[in-house]
């Protein structure tokens, strides 16, 4: 890998809008260093999220002690719990309060492949590993002990890198993941091309409440 792949991207590059930082995250590096190792992941599938401004954020409807890392500095990691049994990662962007983040959805492993084997037995195939951002989670071995990481400084065991930037007629948008409502229809999910490793696009389907039982 060359040499400029691995210079770390500073804090302004996430201080900017989130619908800019979200495409210029594909062919990014994130790096986690954990007592069992290295992984280096290269980022293939993002989604944006826009705060207050976004009917499908955590942050839409203000702070809460759960979404309160969107609404602080760039460059940190915001990760939650979600359906009981899933991490997710984002990357936070934008200045503090305005609580924009990337969810980093899917990526290829390019360091660390036989620890992240360990972590992801059930994987058929390399291209599965974190193939979605539960599957990431897990292959990269991030928890909810990892929200507000800054991943911008040394020796938080998290490191964004300069990678290799996908090229701009390799980057498709469509619809978020699982996002219903008003935020549906927004096209904020990025990917490059024929990736491999991005993830299968689903829909939000509406849960349906049980019929209460008859007395």
């Amino acid at each position: 890998m060359a040499a400029d792949a691995r210079r770390p991207l500073p804090r302004s590059f996430f201080v900017r809008p989130v619908l800019t930082v979200a495409p210029d995250l594909l062919g990014r590096l994130l790096v986690r260093d954990t007592e069992a190792g290295r992984t280096v992941l290269r980022i293939t599938e993002v989604e944006a999220y826009d705060g207050t401004n976004d009917p499908g954020s955590h942050a839409y409807r203000g702070q809460t002690p759960r979404n309160s890392t969107m609404f602080g500095a760039a460059g940190h990691l915001y990760v939650y719990f979600t359906y009981g049994m899933h991490h997710c990662v984002n990357v936070v962007c934008s200045p503090p309060g305005k609580a924009s983040a990337v969810l980093v959805r899917a990526g290829e492993i390019v360091e660390g492949l036989p620890l992240v084997r360990e972590r992801r037995p059930n994987a058929r195939r390399d291209t599965e590993l974190a193939q979605g951002p539960a599957r990431l989670t897990v292959a990269l071995g991030i928890g909810r002990e990892d929200d507000g990481v800054d991943a911008c400084t040394a020796g938080t065991g998290f490191r964004l890198l300069h990678g290799t930037p996908a090229a701009p007629d390799t980057v498709r948008t469509g619809p978020r993941t699982g996002v219903g409502g008003d935020g549906a229809g927004h096209p904020w999910r990025f990917h490059i091309a024929d990736d491999p490793t991005v993830s299968p696009y689903r829909a939000h389907v509406p849960r349906t409440r049980r019929a209460p039982h008859s007395p």
